[in-house]
């Protein structure tokens, strides 16, 4: 007989399961792939590199695929969320600081160290991981594989795979199953093979992932681009009209109808992949009120740096004879200080209300932006701004922002800090749409309190930090900039109280005053009576 004995007296065992044998067999299947790569890294001569990297990426996927299938199709659809703070990997454990450290050291190598990964140089041919990947990299666009290659290539696999497990685990919720279908789909297609394609018809054109748009690409209105795009003619101008249409009116146009969740749950890569691949790291997201007050000012100033930044790149291009450019400099500024004002004067007089005290710091953006529009008129030469390289200031977003916000802490952080730390505190795309989203949405997420138990699901599972519970208990409309509209609030909520829907924007935002058990001190009150 055993010694060893549960001492819990938990009717519900808050111990975590083991995993099965199937399961086991399943890590086996996938960290075999896993090995390959790792031969390949240390520059391993394979005698065909197509067919290990086939066994590579198709081993890695069955593994997922079959670990996924016994954890899930061999219990009754619902939440499966049961265990998940007693897991190493998705509790903050040894195993999650593992995860996190590894994948930490892979985005420094990816963005800053390429040669150890193996990228050739002075058109030397890959060697290492790299080379692995040259027969899918030439058999999709006919030329060498790339660091970015590899990366695409691994995050698709990691997207399609994972959103399998999403689908299986969620397969109770149509709305999860086609959310994750959508990115699955934008993601292979206009992320990966699409720009592949691209290629091979014109190798001229500059590389473009169709779903992305200003402010993510922040590259896209650089010299060399614009340049490239005017060069390529049709194609070209036809990219870079659909760029344009797709700030000023496409993504309006959506956000204004389903919220910022058609971009960030159903389309975007980064949203993508914090959706699936980050699943298990979701309730990891501080739901402090010091972690709320970061967001706000830190993913707007990320904003005015970038709306700054691509404002500066393109000023230093352009040229103040308006018989060679119908676009000057000063029309230029003028354009955009005007276009900004225009926002900012209609925002306090139609949404001030709405606004509440958040305008005083929108305000304070708006500012920021027209003084720098200024000094850049006053002090801007061919090729400065400030004083500044425009380069430089590129270089810089480029760097801390693109590189070391969105890649290595975004995505390297996930064990850490939950699945969706670039989308809440850094994406300046997530923050002009979570201000279309609370002034000028139809979308919210509606509550009924009389149901609610106050279980605290929904507040736990919101990747994006939201306290849900607050709202549920007092019935009252979930309006906040930063809900990305991924729906596992209501997904995982026990009663039915949560629900998304669109609607008209009359009486969207409710507050509802109620007073709640933990909105007073009872003791202090009663020995204060």
């Amino acid at each position: 007989m055993s010694n060893k004995l549960n001492h819990s007296m938990s009717l519900a065992s808050p111990d975590a399961k083991g995993i099965t044998t199937k399961q086991k067999v399943a890590l086996a299947i996938g960290f075999v792939g896993m090995f390959i790569m790792i031969l390949a890294l240390v520059n391993t001569n394979f005698p065909n590199k197509g067919i290990f990297l086939t066994a590579a990426l198709g081993l890695i996927t069955l593994g997922t695929v079959l670990f996924a299938n016994n954890a899930y199709l061999t219990k009754l659809e619902g939440i499966k969320n049961d265990g998940v703070w007693f897991k190493s990997m998705s509790s903050r454990g040894v195993l999650g600081w593992l995860t996190g450290v590894v994948l930490t050291a892979f985005y420094i190598v990816l963005y800053f160290y390429p040669e150890l990964l193996g990228m050739g140089t002075n058109g030397e041919a890959n060697t290492g991981l790299i080379s692995l990947f040259d027969p899918l990299s030439n058999l999709l666009s006919g030329r060498p594989a790339s660091q970015w290659f590899v990366y695409g290539t691994l995050y698709t696999i990691a997207i399609l795979a994972f959103g399998y497990k999403f689908i299986l685990k969620y397969r109770h919720n149509r709305y999860q199953q086609l959310r994750t279908v959508s990115v699955m789909f934008f993601q292979l297609g206009f992320a990966f093979l699409i720009p592949e394609f691209m290629y091979v018809m014109n190798s001229d054109v500059p590389y473009y992932d169709l779903k992305n748009m200003w402010p993510l690409n922040y590259y896209n209105f650089d010299q060399y681009r614009i340049d490239a795009f005017i060069k390529t003619e049709t194609i070209g101008l036809s990219l870079l009209a659909l760029g344009i249409l797709s700030i000023f009116v496409i993504s309006p146009f959506l956000t204004y109808k389903y919220g910022k969740r058609w971009y960030c749950s159903w389309v975007c890569g980064c949203g993508g992949l914090a959706e699936t691949a980050g699943d298990a790291f979701r309730q990891l997201s501080s739901k402090k009120v010091s972690a709320w007050k970061l967001e706000r000012w830190l993913i707007h100033t990320v904003l005015v740096f970038s709306v700054v930044m691509t404002t500066a790149v393109v000023y230093t291009y352009l040229g103040y004879d308006p018989k060679k450019y119908w676009l000057t400099k000063d029309v230029f500024l003028i354009s955009v200080a005007v276009f900004l004002t225009l926002v900012f004067a209609g925002v306090l007089l139609f949404k001030r209300k709405e606004l509440g005290k958040d305008a005083r710091y929108g305000a304070i953006g708006y500012f920021a932006v027209i003084i720098a529009l200024v000094v850049m008129h006053f002090s801007g030469t061919t090729n400065e701004v400030f004083l500044i390289k425009a380069g430089t200031m590129r270089s810089a977003y480029g760097l801390y922002i693109g590189s070391i916000f969105s890649g290595v802490i975004g995505t390297g952080f996930y064990p850490i800090l939950g699945n969706r730390a670039w989308c809440r505190f850094g994406c300046p795309m997530a923050a002009i749409l979570g201000f279309q989203q609370r002034l000028f949405s139809k979308f919210r997420i509606t509550t009924n309190g009389g149901q609610c138990i106050s279980c605290g699901n929904c507040s736990t599972y919101c990747e994006m930090g939201i306290d849900v519970r607050s709202y549920a208990q007092k019935g009252e409309n979930i309006v906040r900039s930063s809900c990305v509209g991924c729906g596992i609030c209501s997904a995982v909520c026990p009663r039915g109280v949560l629900k998304l829907e669109n609607d008209k924007l009359e009486g969207r935002i409710n507050p509802t005053e109620v007073l709640l058990g933990n909105d007073v001190d009872l003791m202090n009150y009663v020995n204060n009576k």
